[in-house]
């Protein structure tokens, strides 16, 4: 495997690598969390600042002008960079207020005994708020098990009274890649909406939601090169039409009086007050940024890394990895323990070298807990600004960590 193309430039967009940690040079390994942000984000942010810092869709002057024009081309270029309309694409805070905005929306004419289907992989985001509508509105939740790492029997839990079925694209545990295409048709078979959760596989792998024909999608901006405060949600035009807002206010109206109103066209109807204007247009560079690069280069780059770490993780007595053991199979994330060290110690010893990664339940505490059976585990995440050295700085930092606490 080759390294990506121009790597050594790329990394050079991320000057954060220069920084040193306890003395020692920063590795990060925690972009599943959330992903390091390049230069020219940053620079195409600052000139909104610096150059036509105006609210949108409000004022006739020039600065204003400039500034709607390149918030709505950022809507213009996610949603080519998903194969979406323009209009299908909504700018939200984050994915998780994106999949809010949805489990309030979709279950307003659910009725009692109506099922929701999810898997037992979510991330918090896509569980706890169907979860808690479920419980006031008297509607069955139900879960796609996991066997092995991957889902299995789809087809088993979705039914005929299943009306939404919502599922991650890719585990932020297991990495995982989850065939959200054929869960989604059998959920469309049984007359129910497909929703993904792309949160993990939006910066790493190409989406197409026609190829998908998912009914929605969301993710978020911080996770792929973009700053924080920006999520996108992708909804098919004629269910958006159908829906009523989530949220009111300035901006998603086409006309007001003192005992009505009338609403906006989309995607404007659900984006109300000034929206996040600078993060809005961040985002379109990272995904021109990312463009640039090549969702499949990306992709088999991050291939190669998996596979190493998988690869130099089980070398090490007494490691144990969780998910699939095909690097093609899931993304850059590889999640594991050291038996008898909790999570939480690891990732603080090891931070003590400069290496970032994640400890805990990870935000989707059921899976690790009820599935995995573990109070919490250890999480390395790769993007295409890490290399093997990344990886093997981990594997140094792991051994040290076991010769602290004396395990063998």
């Amino acid at each position: 495997m080759q390294k990506l193309i121009h790597l050594d430039k790329l990394r050079m967009d991320f000057p954060i690598l220069e920084k040193k940690i306890h003395g020692k040079l920063l590795n990060y390994l925690d972009s599943s969390a959330t992903s390091l942000t390049p230069k020219p984000v940053l620079d195409k942010m600052k000139e909104y600042y610096e150059e036509y810092n105006a609210n949108i869709h409000r004022a006739l002057h020039s600065m204003g002008e400039k500034a709607t024009e390149e918030y709505e081309e950022a809507h213009r270029k996610v949603a080519q960079f998903i194969n979406a309309k323009m209009h299908e694409v909504i700018f939200t805070k984050n994915a998780t207020e994106s999949l809010n905005l949805l489990a309030y929306s979709l279950t307003k004419k659910l009725k009692k005994g109506d099922e929701i289907v999810l898997s037992e992989m979510e991330h918090h985001s896509n569980l706890v708020p169907w979860q808690q509508l479920a419980k006031t509105k008297k509607l069955k939740l139900k879960f796609i098990k996991v066997k092995d790492g991957r889902l299995i029997d789809a087809d088993k839990v979705i039914t005929n009274k299943t009306k939404i079925v919502s599922v991650t694209h890719i585990s932020n545990v297991l990495g995982t890649i989850n065939d959200v295409k054929e869960i989604g048709k059998i959920a469309h078979s049984k007359g129910a909406l497909m929703v993904v959760d792309a949160a993990q596989s939006a910066p790493h792998i190409k989406v197409d939601v026609k190829g998908l024909n998912c009914d929605f999608l969301v993710f978020s901006g911080h996770k792929m090169l973009g700053p924080t405060g920006i999520g996108v949600l992708y909804g098919k035009e004629e269910l958006l039409n159908k829906m009523s807002p989530f949220l009111y206010g300035g901006d998603m109206i086409s006309e007001v009086k003192f005992k009505d109103s009338k609403w906006n066209d989309l995607p404007w109807k659900f984006e109300a007050g000034t929206g996040p204007i600078a993060e809005g247009i961040g985002l379109g560079k990272a995904v021109e940024y990312l463009e640039e690069i090549g969702m499949d280069k990306l992709k088999e780059y991050e291939e190669f890394l998996t596979e190493y770490a998988l690869e130099k993780l089980k070398e090490i007595e007494n490691v144990e990895v969780y998910g699939v053991d095909n690097a093609k199979e899931r993304s850059g994330v590889v999640s594991f323990n050291i038996k008898g060290i909790h999570a939480h110690d690891v990732s603080a010893l090891l931070d003590r070298d400069g290496i970032a990664v994640r400890g805990g339940h990870l935000c989707a505490m059921p899976l690790v807990t009820e599935v995995l059976k573990q109070q919490s585990v250890v999480r390395a995440s790769f993007y295409f600004y890490n290399t093997r050295q990344d990886i093997d700085n981990l594997v140094r930092g792991l051994k040290k960590v076991k010769e602290v606490f004396n395990v063998h």
